[in-house]
């Protein structure tokens, strides 16, 4: 299996799916979904660079499961599976206190 190293404040999400399922039990296709805004961090650089030239760390970390922007980032296929590589400032949030399916 392939490794990244992302650069900088730039991290790797592998997107988690959305239901394909409605409350209701209606199947939607492909055409309908949404694009995911939620996935796990796989890799992160390794931060920031100041004016000072000291290197800030990033606020997330490896396995952390996020919510970021719609549109945020670049698609890319990485060992056949779908990922997502984008700036720190793109993630709007950590999930915390997450319960597993």
């Amino acid at each position: 299996m392939s490794t990244l190293r992302p650069l900088g404040n730039r991290v790797v999400i592998k997107a988690l799916p959305k239901e394909e399922v409605t409350k209701s039990g209606i199947v939607l296709p492909d055409t309908v979904k949404e694009k995911p805004q939620e996935g796990r961090i796989i890799a992160v650089g390794s931060g920031t660079r100041l004016d000072n030239g000291d290197i800030a760390p990033l606020d997330v970390k490896v396995d952390d499961r996020v919510l970021f922007a719609k549109y945020a980032g670049t698609e890319f296929k990485l060992d056949g599976e779908e990922m997502i590589i984008l700036s720190e400032k793109d993630i709007l949030a950590v999930i915390v206190g997450e319960t597993e399916k």
